[in-house]
């Protein structure tokens, strides 16, 4: 199977982007959701910054206060007696990130080389998004741009919408999944008159973080939710999964390029082959990863050992996957669709 990593890879890092900020800095640009606009390649990337600290008896935490439109910093005196967390800080009886993210647009001809905003897309603009914004996809429905991502707070992690028609100016239209869930792929049409989208609810009781799917009239109201795909006992994808980049279309079934990762955080790629009319039914799925972290670049950084994607473009049989590298770098793989199909294996005839 020919999985071709872009030789310049990773194509965007930390260096190539600029602070929103002077008393911020940039620890991460990763997770990118991805379009094809005009005669364009789109990332929308996800920027992780924290305010800068020269004093390492402290925490310097931020994010968004509603009341002053505005993200603000506050210091937490450390605790030598609490393990540490490089993505939470756990004060008094508050839990923090260390870091808030942020959108920013990054724009191609040839899908390689990249001009990015030196100023944030979009920004966290109420109290759900009060820790951050995080993992955009991007799917287009009949010339509009909906970009679903996740809004981070101490209220938990919902998942909201936004639209674009031009990726300039960008319309918020609401909280579409409440807390706590995340990694929702809306598809891109509508099946049999409904919108579909996979989603990934995380439960503190019984439930395990797993792939389930429902389906909506409008975007904006969803229901008729229905569990798709399990965790694979003993298994590349054990711990966790969920959806990845927006499904795509083929004659085959709806590709489903989703993560999946072991109990130690090992996060690898696979795929999953939806019915076209059914998308609820898993026809095929990988039982080994499509691809795992090898590259440096991809086993080493914030979080070593990641490869999490939210987009892809699919042009005939050509793939071009954007992904997340260690939670610390953007890059691309190239796939085949055919190489891709490849590595599933059927679980279900559908007639």
């Amino acid at each position: 199977m020919a999985i071709i990593r872009y030789k310049n890879n990773p194509i965007i890092t930390m260096k190539d982007i600029k602070p929103s900020r002077e008393d911020f800095e940039v620890i991460g640009v990763f997770n990118p959701g991805v379009a094809k606009f005009k005669d364009e390649y789109i990332l929308l990337l996800r920027v992780a910054e924290r305010p800068v600290n020269n004093d390492p008896s402290y925490h310097r935490v931020g994010y968004y206060d509603e009341g002053i439109n505005s993200i603000v910093i506050e210091e937490l005196k450390k605790d030598k007696n609490k393990p540490y967390d490089p993505r939470v800080v756990n004060h008094a009886d508050k839990s923090y990130l260390t870091s808030v993210s942020h959108f920013r647009v990054a724009r191609s001809k040839d899908g390689y080389n990249f001009i990015i905003d030196d100023k944030p897309t979009i920004s966290p603009t109420n109290i759900y998004e009060s820790y951050g914004i995080e993992d955009a996809r991007i799917t287009e429905i009949d010339g509009i741009y909906y970009i679903n991502y996740s809004s981070a707070s101490c209220l938990g992690i919902t998942t909201s919408l936004a639209s674009t028609n031009d990726f300039i100016s960008f319309k918020r239209e609401g909280i579409i999944f409440c807390p706590d869930n995340k990694d929702v792929a809306i598809f891109p049409e509508k099946i049999d008159g409904k919108y579909y989208a996979l989603h990934r609810p995380s439960s503190s009781s019984f439930g395990k973080p797993e792939m389930w799917i429902a389906e909506s009239p409008d975007l904006m109201c969803w229901g008729n939710h229905r569990h798709l795909a399990g965790l694979m006992e003993d298994s590349w994808d054990s711990g966790r999964i969920g959806a990845g980049a927006v499904p795509f279309k083929t004659q085959y079934g709806w590709v489903e390029i989703y993560h999946g990762a072991t109990a130690d955080d090992r996060y690898c790629l696979g795929i999953m082959l939806l019915d076209l009319k059914k998308p609820w039914v898993v026809i095929a799925r990988s039982e080994v990863p499509l691809i795992k972290p090898e590259a440096s670049y991809e086993k080493n950084g914030f979080l070593g050992n990641v490869i999490f994607a939210c987009g892809a473009v699919a042009e005939g049989e050509n793939i071009k996957l954007y992904y997340g590298a260690a939670d610390e770098s953007v890059a691309c793989i190239d796939l085949n669709l055919s190489d891709v199909l490849e590595n599933i294996v059927i679980t279900q005839k559908v007639t």
